[in-house]
């Protein structure tokens, strides 16, 4: 199957849309679906084994956003996603299978920001991912270890590559109320929880040479059927590790319609999670950037009274457009105000 069949049969499994179709949702993750599985309140998260794929469910992905510092002194970020979407809920080996593949790379400097993008058939070998242990890849692009708390992430693009060793000193932390994390009023959901405590060592290979770099990482897990609702139109998410060692997640799924969706999580530094309800978060844009794939707002304003947190999250490279087929904005950024820190930004259904 060719790269183009592969493309094709993604945009299909994932029900995806053209730019002026962003009125069934992001990227179609707002279209109504049957015979797949719904996110359940009642269903409890269970490691190792949720760490692998659920095939019942039509969407899922592998995130990580990993903050670096290199031995010249620069900041760095770095991206490394693995997506699953599914035309039917259900494997089967060979070419045929309704299972499709995704891979996102991505690795920021300064003044720099490269993106790569693979895509794979399930069923003959070319991806996949297994929970213990663990391994997550799409040709040669890999995240894998003897568990999901201590993995090997690398990846590469025309002018980019990146090996990478991320060893976790935290808990697994579910996200919204023991995993189950709620997207708008309407009830969508999706089961969601994150790894927010790697150590990262390794090197990036950049045009100008290698550098040794140290930091840390974020993973996100999730998975679905519908996680939006059809006028949603995309979100605006943050990941920070704050200087005092809490952590905070938080995102604003904007509505066509009015009424933003705005929650997220404060998690303690020794990892116990406090899910933040509607009205909780504030998110105000204070800086809009013109970039290649159209006007996205890059500082922002965030914050949570009730945690006395008053904070600028500004982009370190306002120009970290990931040009890939469903394009968005994803790159690292820096916490000044109340509380300091660095973490990463996303944004999606801006073009």
């Amino acid at each position: 199957m060719s790269v183009r069949e592969l493309l094709i049969a993604f945009v299909a499994a994932a029900s995806l849309s053209s730019a002026p179709a962003f009125a069934q949702g992001f990227a179609g993750l707002g279209t109504s679906v049957e015979g797949f599985s719904l996110p359940d309140p009642d269903v409890r998260l269970i490691y190792p084994e949720d760490h692998a794929s659920h095939p019942d469910f039509r969407i899922e992905w592998w995130y990580v956003t990993s903050n670096l510092t290199g031995d010249n002194g620069r900041e760095y970020g770095v991206q490394w996603t693995l997506f699953r979407s599914a035309t039917e809920p259900q494997r089967r080996p060979g070419w045929d299978s309704p299972q499709i593949w995704m891979g996102h790379a991505g690795l920021t400097t300064e003044d720099a920001h490269f993106s790569a993008e693979r895509f794979a058939r399930d069923g003959v070998g070319q991806a996949d991912v297994q929970g213990e242990p663990f391994e997550a890849w799409i040709d040669e692009w890999s995240l894998a270890g003897p568990t999901l708390s201590d993995v090997r992430m690398q990846a590469q693009g025309r002018q980019f590559a990146y090996d990478l060793r991320l060893l976790a000193d935290g808990p697994f932390v579910p996200q919204g109320a023991n995993g189950f994390s709620v997207k708008s009023t309407a009830g969508q959901a999706s089961h969601y929880y994150s790894q927010p405590f790697y150590a990262v060592e390794g090197t990036l290979s950049l045009p100008e040479g290698q550098v040794t770099v140290t930091g840390n990482a974020w993973l996100d897990r999730e998975w679905s059927s519908q996680p939006l609702t059809k006028d949603q139109t995309g979100w605006d998410w943050i990941s920070l590790h704050l200087d005092d060692g809490d952590k905070l997640m938080g995102y604003r799924l904007r509505d066509s319609a009015g009424g933003d969706y705005i929650v997220g999580t404060w998690i303690a530094e020794d990892g116990t999670p406090s899910p933040l309800s509607p009205g909780d978060l504030e998110m105000t844009v204070s800086t809009w950037t013109e970039t290649k794939g159209g006007r996205v707002p890059t500082g922002w304003q965030v914050a949570l009274p009730e945690r006395a947190l008053e904070i600028s999250v500004d982009a370190i490279n306002p120009q970290s457009w990931m040009d890939t087929t469903v394009a968005y904005w994803e790159g690292p950024v820096r916490v000044t105000g109340t509380h300091t820190g660095r973490g990463y930004l996303e944004m999606t259904g801006y073009e």
